[in-house]
Parts: structure tokens; sequence; C-alpha cells
């Protein structure tokens, strides 16, 4: 029988061919049992997870895959094994900036999915079982993995976001979903964890190369431990996982390989040396950029002057005038004036100089 290290690792392997990586880092996260568990125990603040262990996490995502609402490939359905007991978990990834209003309504589909989904597989074990007057459904936790900058102020409770819920509220479904908001864990509180899914998350804090630089000061024992402490298939992971937050960021490929190869050997007291240079390169590719403009608008009063010479020579305020003009598109009307026109005057007049 193939041990659950093995069998994650393909399951990981199976996962990392997703094309839509880009979009869904986060869910690498709960895709892996290790990080799932970690997520569940230190992140939730619920006292029945804190011991929760990867083997007791069983993913049946594929089960709702047809039924997901269009788009929500990076939601994800597991089944916890809480001794005799099990608790589902419906864990929905929002990576957007903006705040999500009609969750607490979409959550409720996907209970509804879970719940009928458990009646026919228990009415498949045990046929009439559903219909017996001692049958539970068992419970559902809705958790919301929230990447946006933006406090979230979606109401939560259900019950709130239906009419006259103060005279009807006993009649009306009522539950809370929770929201873990990455953006209120401060670096200091996941350093303090000491494991692999604080790292991923101090990485997915950064919002440009430039913040980069708050990370060379990590301790060096909190590098340590990970670097010891850190299972194979799971540096992979994390290198792919911090990978495509790196192409978030617009990091250039080469170094963002440097950067999980680091990860991959072991490497980690050397993660950040390099960081500096990412500011560096951002402001090259700004000069660059900036003098690729700067080259096009000279292109282009050069053109506008070198029509109107051929019509007469050219007052100097009108040639300093056209040479100090910044905006592109102006310029690019200018020129089909100058196309155009049979004098200097008729030029001035059309381009309201």
């Amino acid at each position: 029988m193939r041990s659950q290290q093995t069998k994650t690792e393909e399951q990981t392997k199976e996962k990392l061919k997703n094309k839509k990586i880009k979009d869904n880092g986060a869910k690498l996260i709960f895709d892996d049992p290790t990080l799932c568990a970690q997520f569940l125990s230190g992140y939730t603040g619920i006292e029945l997870l804190k011991d929760i262990k990867p083997e007791n996490i069983e993913d049946i995502s594929e089960r709702f895959l047809p039924m997901w609402q269009e788009g929500r490939d990076s939601d994800s359905v597991k089944k916890i094994w809480l001794g005799e007991q099990s608790l589902y978990l419906i864990a929905i990834i929002e990576h957007q900036s903006g705040v999500c209003y009609d969750m607490a309504f979409r959550i409720l589909r996907y209970i509804v999915m879970v719940w009928t989904d458990y009646e026919t597989e228990q009415e498949r074990l045990k046929p009439g079982i559903t219909k017996k007057k001692g049958f539970c459904y068992p419970p559902i936790l809705p958790i919301i993995y929230y990447e946006g900058t933006e406090t979230w102020t979606a109401e939560r409770n259900f019950k709130n976001r239906v009419y006259l819920s103060d005279a009807l509220g006993k009649y009306i479904p009522d539950f809370e979903y929770l929201v873990v908001p990455l953006r209120s864990y401060f670096n200091e509180a996941l350093l303090d964890k000491k494991d692999e899914l604080s790292l991923i998350m101090l990485i997915n804090k950064l919002r440009s190369s430039a913040d980069f630089k708050n990370l060379q000061a990590l301790p060096a024992e909190y590098l340590e431990y990970l670097e010891n402490h850190t299972p194979e298939y799971l540096l992979k992971l994390i290198g792919k996982i911090i990978a495509v937050f790196l192409y978030r960021l617009n990091v250039p490929r080469k170094e963002v390989e440097d950067f999980t190869d680091l990860i991959e050997r072991r490497e980690f007291d050397m993660l950040f040396d390099s960081f500096e240079a990412y500011d560096v390169q951002e402001t090259r590719r700004m000069s660059r950029e900036e003098g690729r403009a700067e080259g096009k608008k000279e292109g282009k009063a050069e053109s506008i002057l070198n029509l109107l010479e051929d019509l007469a020579p050219i007052p100097e305020k009108l040639r300093a005038y056209i040479y100090q003009t910044t905006d592109l598109d102006l310029l690019r009307s200018w020129l089909k004036l100058a196309a155009k026109a049979e004098s200097i005057e008729e030029f001035c007049q059309k381009a309201g100089i």
C-alpha cells in the first residue's frame, strides 16, 4: 500500500499541471494536506482543529467541479476526519482586490451541494438511512482565504442578507462563514508559527518588488528551522507556489527560477541576498520604458517640424513649443495636421497653438 507522502507527491504533480496556475497559487496551499493542516490548525482559531494532521484531510473537490460557479475552479472541498466523526470544509480563495458581497449566498449554494452529495453517499451505503429519525447531516465549515488589500466588509451571516429576518429569523437559514484575511497577519505573528505556510504567506503579502527589502531581516533561526525540517516534496511545492506570487509582481523569470532553486537546495539563508537587485532592475526597466517613450516624443516632434519646414521658416517660439510638448497623443494629431496643412498659419489654427 502506498504511503500518504507518495500519494501526496502524485497529487501535487497533477495539481501543478493546472494551466491557470498564475491565478491559483493559493489553491495549491489547500490542495496539499500538510499546508492545509497548518492552515486549519494555526490560522483559523478553531480549538477543534488545533491538532489536525495531514492524514485526517481528504480532498473531495472533484465531486463538485461541474456544479461550481463559473470561474470558481480555485474553490475546494475537504472531508476532515475528527475521530469517528467528520467535518466538511469549504475553502474559497478570494485573490481579487475587491470584496465579494454575495459570498453568503454563494456559500449557501455550496453547503446545499455538499449535504446533497453526503445524503446520496449515505443512501448508497445504507438504503433508507436518510429517512430515519436519527439521521443527521455533518457540520460544514466555510472559510474564505482573502488575499485582497481592502478590509472585508461583506456581511458574513446569511440571515442578515434576507428581508424581515428580525421578524422571521427562525425560519431563515442562519449561518456565518469565517474570513481569514492575509493582510491581518503581521510578519512577527507569521514568524512565530515557524511553519512552511508562514513563509508562503510572508511572500504572498508582498505587493511590489520594492517590498522584498522587508524580508531581508528574517531571523536566521526561522530560516534554519524551515531548511532543516521541510520535506523534499514540500520544498518543490513551496517553490511552485512562491513562483506564482513572484510572477504576479513581474519579477523576471530568471530571478524567479534562481529563487526557487535556492528553496529546493535548502539554501534558505541566501534567499533574500539578491533582492536589492530586483529594485535596481525595476528602476532600469522603468528607465528603459521612459527612454523609449521620450524617444517616441522626440521622433514625432522632429517629423512635425520637418513637414512644417517644407512650408516656410518655423518661428523659434513654435519650434520650442512643439519640442516641449510631452503628450504623445497630441503630437500624433499634430503630425496628421502638419501633413495636410498648406501653411504654418493653417497648422497653428487647426492645432490650437
